[in-house]
């Protein structure tokens, strides 16, 4: 028979080791809502390309790069159509930026919303001017339906017969740019 005081040391270790599996889990989920610093309104001021903005935040011009996707570079198709989309959603319009992290520009990566609380970065995947950067947010599911939803219904880019997703646009203008 086992003494009651091991028994009750083996149930305190257990309880302690699920606790510290527990905070080891929590602390390993994906991130969800930013702390309050890390979302502020501020005033569209530029448009430098599709997925990226200048916001005015007080007197400090913030560059802003959209969360989770991708659009076409200058020189690709829709590059124009993307960049004059996120202009008609933004510019000039007070947003709400929520900051997911800080990129090796500088820039603040985050989900930027309208005024009307919508999410841009889902827009332009949605109207199919843009990817999903599975690559900088591997479990953004809701990019992924809005993207296939988009190429099902052959929407924006998705209209060419084989469109060039950025990231291997701007490896092969790299690798042009070396060879000279």
């Amino acid at each position: 028979m086992v003494p009651r005081a091991q028994l009750q040391r083996r149930a305190s270790l257990r309880l302690a080791t699920a606790l510290a599996i527990l905070t080891l889990f929590l602390a390993g989920c994906p991130y969800r809502r930013p702390a309050p610093d890390r979302e502020f309104s501020a005033r569209v001021v530029g448009i430098q390309d599709g997925d990226t903005i200048t916001v005015l935040r007080g007197a400090q011009q913030v560059r802003i790069r959209l969360y989770g996707i991708d659009c076409p570079e200058r020189g690709q198709p829709f590059y124009r159509r993307a960049r004059e989309f996120t202009a008609s959603q933004v510019f000039g319009k007070t947003v709400t930026v929520e900051v997911i992290e800080q990129d090796r520009y500088g820039r603040l990566v985050a989900r930027v919303y309208t005024p009307e609380g919508v999410e841009l970065n889902k827009e332009l995947v949605r109207a199919g001017l843009a990817w999903w950067y599975q690559r900088y947010a591997p479990h953004e599911i809701e990019f992924a339906r809005l993207e296939e939803e988009a190429r099902a219904s052959r929407r924006g880019l998705w209209s060419e017969s084989s469109p060039v997703p950025p990231w291997e646009w701007r490896a092969k203008a790299r690798a042009m740019a070396s060879r000279d």
